[in-house]
């Protein structure tokens, strides 16, 4: 089974390029979801433990735990050291179904798969792309403040060390359906390589 990692910075169309692999028939993990039923199940007792007042009614408050941690780097870690164990059974969870149902390729959709050295775990990677300004106009649009928008941007790796690391680039500022046609050639590209999992 071949594992592509699918990542982007944000507002590149990392979202809409998982649902085109989707559309193809590739059974796609959301890292973010992932994380976010965590939020309202599994990890919120540990979460609460360690962070008292940042739950309501058995679910993560996201906001007060952003609150929370903002800033410190050894909150957040001591977070990540909760919340990433509990993500990677789900993702395990997930390889082991695909793989009893004969998938042949699948996608998992991870935000910061380089940042956090996901990269070795999958067998390709794929970036979803587009101008910076694009990305900036996507972003004013979803109504995110400039300040933020700076903040959020510098977080991230920046796009052109993305597209250089990445075995494939889905330029998404021409549309859907050019969108679709990159997706639909990388599954062509895919079926003849080698997995490469370290």
């Amino acid at each position: 089974m071949f594992t592509l990692g699918l990542t982007g910075s944000i507002a590149m169309g990392k979202s809409t390029t998982a649902r085109l692999f989707a559309d193809e028939g590739v059974p796609v993990y959301d890292a973010d979801a992932a994380v976010h039923r965590l939020y309202e199940g599994d990890a919120a007792p540990a979460i609460e433990a360690a962070f008292p007042g940042t739950t309501r009614d058995g679910k993560v408050d996201r906001g007060v735990l952003g609150q929370r941690i903002a800033g410190d780097a050894a909150a957040l870690r001591f977070l990540e050291s909760i919340v990433h164990p509990l993500v990677g059974a789900v993702r395990d969870r997930f390889l082991a179904d695909a793989q009893a149902k004969g998938a042949k390729v699948v996608v998992l959709d991870i935000p910061l798969l380089f940042e956090t050295g996901g990269e070795s775990r999958v067998d390709a990677v794929v970036v979803a792309s587009a101008p910076a300004e694009m990305q900036r106009a996507r972003l004013q649009e979803r109504g995110v403040p400039p300040g933020r928008l700076e903040a959020l941007i510098a977080r991230q790796m920046p796009d052109a060390e993305k597209r250089r690391r990445a075995d494939f680039v889905v330029d998404t500022s021409q549309g859907i359906e050019p969108a679709r046609t990159q997706v639909k050639a990388i599954l062509a590209a895919v079926a003849n390589m080698p997995e490469r999992r370290s």
